[in-house]
């Protein structure tokens, strides 16, 4: 089992997510966020929009692709669909690596936002990537921890 874990920026710690392949090769996703510092009274961030039409935004899982968490303006990613965008690209065969980078490039000269993500592919690759100055992460994957 791999399971790639994203903390999000280090100063306030607020996004938790993680991204898993078991053995049987499914694969999940899951995303958690104390949200923006001074945010607006009723603002919902990219980690809510889980379905419907903003379905991909923070998380997005497909046993036949893979499974991503992401970490950023809530607002941008949002925009750009983020966690699906970056199956897309790995669907058209990118790697888990130079897809989170394409998105996340996009995302910066579309929207001007800024993010990290963790990815991991059915397959069981996986990346975490980020275009903010600084992300935390961790994988475990045969017991062994990296940081």
């Amino acid at each position: 089992m791999l399971l790639p874990l994203l903390l999000g920026g280090l100063r306030d710690l607020g996004t938790v997510g993680a991204v898993a392949i078991d053995s049987a090769g499914n694969v999940a996703c899951a995303t958690s966020t104390g949200g923006l510092t001074n945010k607006r009274v009723g603002r919902v961030g990219d980690t809510a929009c889980i379905g419907g039409i903003l379905q991909g935004s923070g998380g997005y899982a497909d046993n036949i692709v893979g499974a991503t968490s992401t970490t950023g303006h809530g607002e941008s990613i949002m925009k750009v669909v983020l966690a699906r965008l970056i199956l897309y690209h790995m669907e058209q065969g990118k790697s888990p690596e130079d897809a989170a980078d394409v998105a996340l490039n996009y995302m910066k000269t579309r929207v001007g936002g800024l993010g990290g993500v963790i990815v991991v592919s059915s397959s069981g690759d996986w990346t975490a990537r980020f275009s903010t100055k600084q992300m935390a992460w961790a994988t475990i994957k045969d017991d062994q921890l990296q940081i």
